[in-house]
């Protein structure tokens, strides 16, 4: 009954609470279990609630005091599947715009309407459809007011205005039950949308005004949106609904940008979403727009790079290249790649050599995606820092280039199309030609594409043009470890085939 009652946002009021009027009009009629019976138990009890809000109005004092259910001095949620005292319809247009009220009382007003607005609605069910479109009709005065306005975020208000947004936005998200076993592409899946759009757009968009404000002094509101204001919106980045994280994106940017004693903390607080995707779910809807505000971010980094830059860059950016779900946000991480190395050339180095570690061997499609960062890392790598590492990379590209996956194999032979990584290969030329040319030699003999076919022709011709000697010796010496390989394999089957006989005479004695 419990878990009912909470699915269908009916708070039950004990009767001890009261008055003898209210007694009166339930009769201690009991919740009936069907639709119907709950629809009237819910008419029934918001008439109990305006008639006991109107009793303890004739023994309140009057006051200048506001309608909400109680005072919320840290951003408390109300959350009203019926209508909460002073949050019906009636509420609402019972507050006058905020144009037509005098300049004095503006503020007020302004406050008095941040209250209301704190009241949540379930868009779950249909009913209070009157109260939810009077809530946003007043969101969207609020926001014109704002746009139309100077100097209407002061001191006194920017808590009221912090607690509004956090009593809509924070929340718990809408998660899928997925079979962890199942096979699923994100970017085919239809995303799930936020049915509360209606009003937490509205509401986004008024924060975001607020943070952009020339009336926000950073130095006061910093005391409002703070670093536990800034934990909770960074949780949000896991919504499924990308229209949520769009917005979220552009305020998380513009606090950074803004907020200047809150930077050092939003780095590690991103830091510690990656954490988590790399080592516990490795699923999250936010990293790519995660990865954008960062891309901006290392892009304004000073130089000489700190260290403090350069361990991010180690432990939660290069590590996202572990996880399966890369694909969703490939991009923005192969920018923040070439943003680091545009900073400081020697970190191509630490990225391609952690990239050839976490390999995806069995897994083409992410192959893909290496390789093409691969080349545009590669595009910014000096040539003392290739050095370092060609064998190692030329090993693997090699692997690359005899793969039986036809795009994998393509796109590797797509690397001499690239003028400067063309450069380096010449340039070191005596310790790559041998580890690429007897890989060319088996593509042109065994691989079964015609496209992979005419592609290995043209880089063997490409190689032969660059140095002949060279080709020439590197061929020989391929044809010698070919023969020796043919002579070695006819030696085994010759010894399988003398165990064979020696099994069979066996046998027959």
């Amino acid at each position: 009954f419990g878990s009912r009652v909470r699915d269908r946002r009916v708070r039950v009021v004990p009767h001890q609470c009261l008055s003898a009027a209210a007694v009166r009009l339930l009769g201690r009629r009991p919740f009936r279990g069907d639709s119907h019976g709950i629809a009237a138990n819910m008419k029934l009890i918001q008439t109990v609630k305006r008639r006991m809000g109107q009793e303890g109005d004739k023994k309140a004092a009057p006051s200048g005091a506001s309608s909400r259910e109680g005072p919320a001095p840290k951003s408390k949620a109300t959350s009203a599947s019926g209508a909460s005292k002073g949050a019906d319809a009636g509420t609402f247009a019972a507050l006058p715009k905020l144009r037509e009220a005098p300049p004095g009382e503006r503020a007020d007003l302004f406050k008095r309407k941040m209250e209301v607005c704190s009241v949540i609605f379930d868009f779950h069910q249909d009913y209070n459809q009157r109260e939810k479109e009077s809530k946003r009709q007043t969101l969207l005065e609020i926001v014109e007011y704002v746009n139309n306005s100077r100097n209407c975020f002061n001191e006194a208000l920017m808590q009221d205005v912090v607690n509004m947004v956090g009593a809509n936005i924070f929340r718990a998200l809408q998660t899928r039950n997925k079979d962890p076993l199942a096979f699923s592409d994100p970017e085919e899946e239809e995303p799930s949308l936020e049915r509360a759009w209606p009003h937490l757009q509205i509401v986004y968009e008024f924060f975001l005004r607020f943070v952009v404000s020339n009336d926000v002094d950073p130095k006061i509101a910093k005391r409002f949106v703070d670093q536990n204001f800034m934990v909770k919106l960074l949780e949000l980045f896991d919504s499924e609904d990308p229209r949520e994280r769009d917005y979220l994106k552009t305020i998380l940017h513009r606090i950074y940008g803004k907020f200047m004693a809150l930077r050092s903390f939003i780095r590690r607080a991103i830091q510690h979403v990656f954490f988590k995707v790399i080592y516990e779910c490795e699923t999250h809807n936010g990293v790519g727009e995660l990865l954008e505000i960062l891309g901006s971010i290392i892009n304004g980094f000073a130089l000489p790079l700190k260290d403090e830059h350069k361990d991010f860059l180690t432990k939660a950016l290069i590590p996202l290249h572990k996880v399966k779900s890369l694909a969703s946000f490939y991009q923005q991480l192969s920018y923040c790649m070439a943003q680091y190395v545009e900073k400081d050339p020697r970190l191509a180095y630490d990225i391609i050599t952690a990239m050839l570690r976490y390999w995806p061997v069995s897994i083409t499609s992410k192959q893909v995606l290496f390789l093409n960062e691969l080349e545009e890392t590669l595009e910014l790598t000096q040539p003392s820092e290739f050095h370092r590492m060609q064998d190692l990379l030329f090993r693997r590209l090699a692997l690359c280039i005899t793969c039986p996956h036809f795009q994998v194999a393509e796109r590797t032979l797509f690397f001499w199309n690239n003028d400067y990584i063309v450069k380096l290969i010449n340039q070191n030329r005596q310790d790559l030609f041998p580890i690429i040319i007897s890989a060319l030699y088996k593509n042109s003999k065994q691989h079964w594409n015609s496209a992979v076919h005419g592609l290995t022709f043209n880089v063997l011709k490409l190689l032969m043009e660059a140095d002949p000697q060279l080709f020439d010796d590197c061929s020989a010496k391929h044809r010698a470890e070919e023969e020796a390989e043919e002579q070695k394999e006819a030696g085994r089957q010759q010894k399988w085939k003398m165990l064979k006989d020696m099994h069979d005479a066996k046998k027959k004695n």
